[in-house]
């Protein structure tokens, strides 16, 4: 791997297509006679259907097919959406209700969809779905986290979804009662929308018994085993193919109801179908993400050393549980539930509850950046109750690097790691707050910094394929099974190719999003793509490496024990032919060996590998307004080596300024029937550019040892760390101000009021 270390900074090679739009997304490739699909969706949170009109509907002009649930199952499929769930504190198995493609009987939250209308144009379709006529029985809308309320199932009487436990209860408990110091908090951490710059989106074509299925989604393969399941179809007969994606951020990686509605118009018409969301339907309909709140406990001994931590987390699931549900949230949790502090006590417990609100997305539902936010709030809390700088809390209690490898009291294996190191990079990067902070004061301003230092599991399926295939052209088809959502993969996993093996980087074209060229992959989620991508292309290399080995013995000459490879040619003593590997592939091709010119590998990681870093926000309050602003932004990131740094960069940036976002800013609120109040641009607060400062980004490489290359995954890492650094940096500025309790959004509103009345109004 000595060539790995030759890391450079490489423009992304997809930016030329996409900055002059070329790009080719959902909405760009329909075809000329594909009809559209609109969807009528629930206008109320909670109610019996009592009557349901699809007669004027299926009259419209245009209009070849109307879909409700009844359809759906005279069509034969299994409607009912596939759902994970994990058993209760004691042992029993926890409800699952189903959830069916349309709704059935009762609506459960505003957006749910009831039934679809495919016609000859978008704007037929959407007319049409205007005439559709439902009454229900109103029934109330439930909205709090807790138990009780009126039932949305009735398997679940009292709402509550799952009580999950994990840890030793009884030596936390124990570590409590015999600590010196405890400090808790609670800690809320709001719901925000994913809000990807394309919306979802899907298309369906049926021909010669086969479904060609297109959408705008995170991975091919486990879709396809969706379809093949809900359409009682053989996998073989299913083609699923990804365009290119705007966006995805963990929601666009499982089934929608959407996806089988259109798949099954486009069975039954014989005819493509597509349907694109709206940016409000989007909204109203995509997972949604956090909605959580913890009760957040540490222990402490006389030298202020960390001897337990306890968390009760409430999850609000929406109105039922999801594809990956429970058992990704709950995971997700507890592999950095400790972050990177030496604890052994500790104990989580999850209670997930059913409220009428839009489904909660696994990924952003109760995981990495959630449990960070919890930890790293409490201990920026105890730093201040108990009167130490929160540097110094958090120095004394890291793992220390002679302790690794390092096992979690959740069984995780930290395999590396060196955390005082990245944190003291960071603590030399911050200095001259204190002068910021006093030339503020003497602007009336108000100034915090927040400290967070974060770690974040590489999760998903531990194994991938790749496949290297030379064309006639002299061009290099690298073929995937992830998948880009905007990331830079297509610059990437080129330029790791181009490294292990000198193929040129403008040869080399990156294949990804289509199951009939590649047979496994297991699609883009939790910062697994490069390392274990990366992982099968090296793979996959090696298989190619040893099957021309003996082919070019024979054309130099000598013995295939002789023979090596330089990661740019082929070599071996007393021979002077030094071939590339393109040269090697024509002169195969010239032989007519064709076994040579296509290799395939799958490998798999045999062991997780752990990012980490220190985020160092300060943030700026103006004390009459309550606006406030990220001013300085420092993040020292451990993601191993790199293969591109301008791209992990790139990465980070675009973590930051989700969390900026969350943090200042977006917040989904419902009123108290159960309507989407933020259902728009105009209404849902994203970040600006003008409110992102710059952001320095320093890479402090801590070699994994978990995957051949060293490397840790950073497509999260940026988010992660980023919420609790800026929510710590405003509880800084409030601190001194008499406020002891600070949860975002920090908006202007929000802060004024904290600041004038040391508490906020209900929303």
């Amino acid at each position: 791997m000595e060539k790995f270390g030759r890391s450079q900074p490489v423009k992304r090679i997809e930016d030329q297509r996409f900055l002059t739009g070329q790009g080719c997304y959902m909405d760009d490739d329909v075809p000329e006679n594909a009809l559209f699909a609109a969807f009528f969706r629930s206008p109320v949170a909670h109610g019996r259907i009592t009557a349901l009109d699809l007669d004027a509907a299926r009259q419209a002009d245009g209009v070849r097919f109307v879909l409700a649930l009844d359809d759906l199952v005279a069509a034969g499929i299994d409607t009912v959406m596939n759902a994970a769930a994990v058993p209760n504190r004691d042992g029993s198995q926890t409800a699952l209700p189903d959830r069916h493609m349309l709704a059935k009987d009762r609506v459960r939250f505003v957006g749910e969809p009831v039934a679809v209308v495919i016609a000859e144009t978008l704007s037929q379709a959407r007319d049409a779905a205007e005439l559709i006529w439902m009454e229900t029985d109103d029934l109330s809308a439930k909205l709090d986290v807790d138990i009780g309320g009126a039932p949305l199932h009735a398997e679940v009487p009292d709402n509550r979804a799952f009580d999950w436990g994990l840890g030793d209860e009884t030596a936390t408990e124990a570590a409590f009662q015999s600590a010196a110091h405890t400090v808790a908090l609670n800690v809320a951490d709001n719901r925000v929308i994913i809000t990807s710059i394309e919306p979802r989106g899907c298309r369906a074509s049926w021909a010669d018994g086969r479904l060609h299925f297109a959408y705008g989604g995170q991975g091919v393969w486990a879709m396809r085993g969706q379809l093949a399941q809900k359409l009682k179809l053989k996998p073989e007969e299913i083609r699923v193919t990804t365009p290119d994606v705007g966006g995805g951020f963990g929601m666009k990686v499982m089934p929608y109801p959407e996806y089988f509605c259109v798949s099954v118009a486009a069975m039954k018409l014989g005819q493509p179908v597509h349907w694109m969301s709206d940016r409000s339907e989007a909204m109203l309909s995509d997972h949604h993400g956090r909605d959580l709140t913890s009760l957040a406990e540490l222990a402490f001994d006389e030298d202020l050393n960390i001897t337990a931590y306890r968390v009760h987390s409430k999850v609000n699931l929406g109105a039922y549980s999801s594809h990956f549900g429970q058992a990704i949230q709950t995971n997700l949790f507890s592999k950095v539930l400790m972050g990177v502090y030496d604890v052994q006590a500790t104990y989580l417990r999850v209670e997930g509850f059913y409220t009428n609100t839009t489904q909660v997305d696994a990924y952003r539902g109760a995981g990495r950046p959630e449990a960070i936010y919890v930890l790293e709030r409490v201990l920026d809390r105890a730093a201040r109750q108990l009167g130490v700088d929160p540097w110094e809390l958090r120095r004394r209690n890291f793992i220390k690097p002679q302790n690794f490898p390092y096992k979690t009291a959740t069984g995780e294996t930290y395999d590396v790691g060196d955390f005082d190191m990245v944190l003291s990079r960071a603590e030399e990067q911050s200095q001259g707050f204190a002068d910021r902070k006093a030339a503020d004061a003497d602007r009336g301003l108000i100034r915090g910094q927040g400290l967070c230092y974060y770690i974040e599991s590489i999760l998903g399926d531990p194994s991938e394929n790749a496949k290297v295939e030379f064309c006639e052209d002299g061009t290099v088809n690298l073929y995937v099974g992830t998948q880009s959502n905007g990331q830079g993969h297509e610059t990437v996993y080129a330029h790791f190719l181009s490294d292990q093996t000198g193929i040129p980087l403008d040869q080399i074209n990156v294949v990804q999003g289509d199951s009939d060229r590649l047979a496994h992959g297991g699609g883009t989620g939790g910062s697994r793509s490069v390392t274990v991508q990366s992982t099968a292309t090296l793979a996959t290399i090696d298989v190619m490496i040893a099957a021309f080995t003996p082919y070019l013995a024979d054309k130099m000459g000598v013995e295939e024990i002789d023979v090596y490879f330089d990661h740019e040619t082929f070599r071996a003593p007393g021979s002077n032919l030094t071939p590339t590997l393109t040269e090697a592939a024509e002169m195969a091709r010239a032989d007519g060996r064709t076994d040579l010119l296509r290799h395939e590998a799958r490998a798999e990681l045999d062991a997780r590998s752990y990012p980490n870093g220190a985020h160092v926000a300060e943030v700026v309050i103006d004390s009459y307004t309550g606006e406030t602003w990220v001013d300085r932004y420092i993040v020292v990131d451990d993601f191993g080596n790199l293969i591109n740094p301008m791209l992990a960069e790139g990465q980070v940036h675009g973590g930051v300024a989700q969390g900026i976002g969350q943090a200042l800013s977006e917040h989904v609120v419902h009123d108290a029937q159960g309507q989407l109040l933020t259902a728009s641009l105009m209404d849902y607060a994203l970040p600006r550019a003008a409110e992102i400062p710059m952001i320095k980004f320093t890479s402090a490489p801590v070699p994994s040892t978990s995957n051949p290359m060293g490397m840790k995954g950073c497509g999260e890492a940026g988010t992660v760390g980023a919420l609790a650094a800026v929510a710590n940096a405003v509880q800084d500025a409030l601190w001194d101000h008499g406020v002891r309790q600070a949860d975002m959004p920090f908006t202007p509103q929000r802060v004024w009021e904290l600041l004038t009345h040391g508490s906020v109004a209900a929303e």
